[in-house]
């Protein structure tokens, strides 16, 4: 069976539904790929900042979430987004399940196709019309065969599309991180704040989502039974209780000990190269990526997410845009230029992101030499408030309107 679609996605996570409701919102109908049987929700939840509700704001799905989420309190080195939450615009604490629903929830039905895992991409153009039409060709495990005017890989750090693409595998940073949600069914009593803990080569925080959840997670050098801890809940709990964490304060560990299982993630820190962004392959004709496909990077300045939602809006602001002036969707004119000026917006920016991630945890790993204390303190620290406040005061656009109508037959778009 062959199927024909203006645009596909390939993978479901945040970046994916994102793609597709920005898509949607400049009138192109996206199907979204997703190889596991269900939405997922690995990680439990996340910290949304300012840049991410930006984002969510062009997307129209904020409202959904904000009224469910208190503003974080956090450090007071970020006053300036301290300034921005009293504004309403965050930082949140949200369930991962809950955006990636609220997006889901955006987009018409049978646009999210599971259990759909992709085998082959392939590429041919052909002349139609006296022009080039540049299409892209996917063949599925199970023999489906889709023909797509626009492909973007939003399949995570091992993407399919971004080895098709030629970019170096992510590496590993040396560290893991163990993420969960802790239950308290009579209430924990935290106040709404970021709380973060440091110990010689660890780093740790909690962070209430609401009254009776808390978002946890603990980051350390990789151990060497890190393989093992993966898939075991309880020994991932009883590790970082007994072993790992046993130096930091009981409210922490008390809350790691209510843990849902079920939440329970251990997971190596993958990076990509900052230059394999900056000078790499991110886009080829009408194929590109968004979100850890394109820019995986460590959690230390809290932006994976939010970085895959500034993704969504750019890339339909270019497609919206591309809309605008040429009437229609050609892949090889219209949609190639679009994705030329995404990457060249986003390569830059996303690859200072992955540097200053990782940089920094860099920088905490080293901090049991003297030296290294000193130079953190007084110099990083002051190096870190200014990049943070600067990377999460970000805005990355907001989407054209773009009035069109579709031709359900030939699932060809063009203006009104």
């Amino acid at each position: 069976m062959v199927e024909e679609e203006d645009a596909v996605i390939i993978g479901a996570g945040i970046a994916g539904l994102a793609m597709a409701v920005a898509l949607k919102r400049v009138g192109i109908r996206a199907l979204v790929l997703e190889r596991f049987d269900g939405l997922r929700a690995t990680g439990a939840a996340l910290t949304l900042f300012p840049n991410a509700w930006l984002a969510l704001n062009a997307l129209g799905v904020s409202h959904n979430l904000s009224t469910f989420y208190a503003p974080c309190k956090i450090d007071s080195y970020f006053c300036e987004i301290s300034a921005n939450y009293r504004k309403g615009v965050g930082p949140r604490s949200v369930h991962r399940k809950n955006l990636l629903q609220a997006l889901a929830d955006e987009l018409p039905k049978g646009r999210i196709q599971f259990s759909s895992k992709l085998a082959k991409i392939e590429t041919y153009q052909a002349q139609e019309a006296g022009s080039t039409n540049n299409t892209v060709t996917l063949r599925m495990e199970d023999g489906t065969i889709i023909k797509t005017k626009l492909l973007i890989g939003c399949d995570g750090v091992h993407s399919v599309v971004a080895r098709w693409l030629g970019l170096a595998a992510p590496v590993h940073s040396g560290r893991s991180a163990a993420r969960g949600l802790a239950l308290f069914p009579q209430g924990h009593g935290l106040d709404q704040s970021v709380n973060q803990l440091k110990d010689v080569g660890k780093r740790a925080g909690f962070i209430p989502i609401d009254d009776k959840e808390v978002y946890w997670y603990f980051i350390c050098e990789s151990p060497p039974q890190g393989e093992e801890m993966a898939g075991n809940p309880e020994q991932i709990q009883r590790k970082v209780i007994e072993i790992y964490a046993r130096n930091f304060p009981k409210e922490y560990l008390d809350i790691v000990r209510h843990s849902d299982l079920s939440t329970l993630t251990w997971a190596p820190l993958m990076f990509r190269y900052p230059l394999d962004i900056v000078f790499g392959n991110l886009s080829k004709g009408n194929i590109t990526m968004a979100g850890d496909a394109m820019h995986p990077m460590t959690p230390d300045l809290g932006q994976g997410g939010c970085a895959a939602l500034e993704d969504a809006v750019v890339l339909g602001r270019h497609i919206g845009n591309s809309l605008i002036t040429n009437g229609k969707l050609e892949p090889i004119r219209d949609v190639a230029l679009a994705i030329k000026g995404y990457v060249l917006e986003r390569r830059w920016r996303v690859g200072w992101l992955v540097m200053g991630s990782y940089s920094l945890g860099c920088v905490q790993r080293g901090e049991k030499k003297w030296w290294m204390k000193y130079f953190f303190r007084h110099v990083i620290f002051i190096f870190r408030s200014v990049f943070f406040i600067r990377v999460s005061q970000y805005n990355c656009g907001i989407l054209p309107r773009v009035f069109c109508k579709t031709d359900e037959a030939s699932n060809s778009m063009e203006m009104d």
